[in-house]
């Protein structure tokens, strides 16, 4: 009987953790609703400049915004859970049965995921509209998710150099699939996640411009960041925040006339790929198969 006692009041502890918890992320989905609410009747005084095609071949993009329009992920996320936290209890369980998929296919997409330079990061969603996504077919497509990429990954460094939260290769001393590239890493926040935040905002746009696929467009959004978890370089609540950014930004930027330009752009690309048949070339079938192998679920 003392030992159910014991149980039952560290589960009361552990459920009152989770409702703070739960509290901070449902007022943070209230600041994203008005944010998308003012987004939506926003008028743009300096709207941004339109890019020119030649200007794809440039290493990276200007944003659409400008950086005083970028939403504020300071201000909107709640601080990263801290060590003694059941927030950071369950991001330290998730890390520990990611472990299981080091070396497998899913170990080597998400390193493949990692490296968002054009053109390879372009392809990332090819498999979900099932169409190619490059220059000579969709040039305005690739200007979008390329600006794109810029805003959503630029709006959380607000909370990124305030927390500058250590990322999990570093606390856990294990690598990650990217060696290559942790030297960097190291000095750059963990919270929220940048890849998480554009890779999310794509599929946003992209189930505007093709809402036939909006199930599997957004599978391979939430997986992009998946992938950031199974990498080693980011926990799960850095994810979910990157997320959050992602959709933020997405909203402010419906306001911009060159990003709504572009949008419709894509729009009658991807139906004119589609009128001539063209189809991803990438490895649909063994993409798949990464994404289907899942972290065992006991403990």
């Amino acid at each position: 009987m003392r030992g159910e006692s014991r149980l039952s009041r560290q589960e009361g502890k552990t459920m009152r953790k989770s409702t703070l918890y739960d509290a901070a992320l449902r007022k943070v989905a209230l600041a994203l609703l008005c944010l998308m609410v003012i987004a939506a009747c926003a008028s743009v005084e300096t709207p941004s400049k339109p890019v020119s095609m030649a200007e794809t071949r440039t290493a990276r993009l200007p944003g659409y915004l400008p950086s005083n329009a970028l939403p504020n992920s300071l201000a909107l996320l709640p601080p990263p859970p801290v060590a003694s936290s059941t927030a950071f209890s369950l991001d330290d369980e998730i890390y520990r049965k990611t472990r299981a998929l080091r070396d497998t296919p899913r170990w080597a997409l998400a390193k493949e995921d990692a490296d968002m330079v054009f053109p390879r990061a372009a392809a990332v969603f090819s498999c979900a509209l099932n169409a190619p996504i490059t220059e000579e077919d969709t040039p305005h497509l690739l200007i979008l998710m390329r600006r794109t990429l810029s805003d959503a990954g630029l709006s959380t460094y607000m909370a990124k150099n305030h927390y500058k939260r250590a990322r999990p290769f570093v606390v856990k001393q294990e690598a990650s699939c990217t060696p290559d590239w942790e030297s960097r890493m190291m000095t750059d926040g963990s919270y929220p996640s940048g890849h998480a935040a554009f890779g999310w905002a794509w599929a946003l746009i992209l189930c505007e411009i093709d809402p036939e696929h909006t199930d599997a467009i957004l599978a391979r959004g939430l997986s992009l960041g998946e992938s950031r978890v199974i990498c080693g370089v980011h926990w799960q609540s850095d994810v979910t925040a990157g997320y959050l950014m992602g959709a933020a930004t997405v909203a402010r930027l419906h306001a911009d006339p060159a990003f709504r330009a572009d949008l419709d752009a894509a729009k009658d690309e991807l139906a004119t790929v589609r009128a001539k048949g063209l189809k991803s070339k990438q490895d649909c079938k063994a993409e798949a198969a990464a994404l289907a192998l899942q972290p065992p679920i006991a403990p």
